[in-house]
């Protein structure tokens, strides 16, 4: 053959050769560089599975460490959610770059909302510890003072009570007139353009003698009060009173007559007329009209 053939030919042939070479040596490190990312993705995603299982867990565990139903509420929830990333990354193929990059900025995010709750629960829990050894501090002292006063002052609020009793004025014979603008009485409610209320205050030789402030409360079938009379203390509040009439009392029986023009509409049903003086309520009764 000739040389001029047979030369060449063999150069092109050991050209081939070597491409053939070279194509097979980078296609070898091509897959192993390509297995070994595979097996890098397969153990990042591993690792991800475990940190939302952890998570998970310790969302469990935070909801028995707190007495707080809305924050066990909201515990509860951010469990729920750690665990339906983590279903999710289980079905995900770890070469899914996508996916994979979603899951983990999701993780980095759980992992935010878990140190928040974290701290909040400690502090909470820091808290609690500091209000419950301050109460019990708080409870102890108290409970000294309280058997101290109750050992000093028992005989003597037993008789203050029994003073106080003796003392409180009774009213009695108490009547409520509705009145026409001519001053008779008026058959029906919605007639009345005044009205007057009259009681007796027996007689009490324990109470203190002095000027007394009779206050008449009338209150309304539908609950509310007939005010116009200004506010008297009861029970360590103010309340309204309908009319009021202060009089200089001896310690004998005295009859009272209170009036008060009105100006609403009254409406048929039963109304009920108190007294009170001193602080006490001493007398009621109820009436019924059409």
């Amino acid at each position: 053959m000739n040389k001029k053939i047979v030369l060449p030919l063999l150069a092109v042939i050991v050209l081939l050769v070597a491409g053939v070479a070279y194509l097979a040596f980078n296609l070898s490190k091509q897959q192993k560089a390509n297995q070994e990312m595979q097996e890098l993705a397969n153990l990042d995603k591993k690792e991800m599975e475990n940190e939302y299982e952890q998570f998970a867990r310790q969302y469990s565990e935070m909801k028995t460490q707190i007495n707080n139903d809305s924050i066990v509420a909201q515990l509860t929830q951010e469990q729920m959610r750690t665990q339906q990333l983590l279903e999710e990354l289980k079905q995900v193929k770890a070469s899914d770059a996508r996916e994979i990059a979603r899951l983990k900025k999701e993780l980095a995010t759980v992992r935010a909302v878990l140190r928040t709750y974290v701290l909040e629960i400690d502090s909470l829990n820091r808290l609690n510890e500091n209000l419950t050894a301050e109460n019990n501090r708080v409870k102890g002292q108290y409970a000294e003072a309280t058997r101290q006063i109750e050992g000093l002052n028992s005989e003597r609020a037993s008789l203050s009570q029994k003073v106080a009793i003796a003392a409180q004025l009774d009213a009695t014979g108490i009547s409520m007139i509705p009145k026409k603008k001519n001053g008779k009485v008026a058959k029906k409610i919605k007639d009345c353009k005044s009205i007057e209320v009259d009681f007796t205050v027996a007689k009490n030789v324990t109470a203190s003698n002095g000027v007394r402030t009779f206050y008449v409360r009338i209150t309304t079938p539908s609950g509310g009060v007939l005010g116009g009379g200004g506010t008297f203390q009861y029970e360590n509040r103010n309340i309204e009173c309908s009319m009021k009439k202060s009089v200089e009392y001896s310690g004998e029986a005295i009859t009272l007559a209170t009036y008060r023009q009105v100006s609403e509409f009254l409406e048929a049903g039963s109304y009920i007329v108190s007294v009170f003086a001193d602080g006490n309520m001493i007398g009621s009764k109820s009436f019924s009209f059409k």
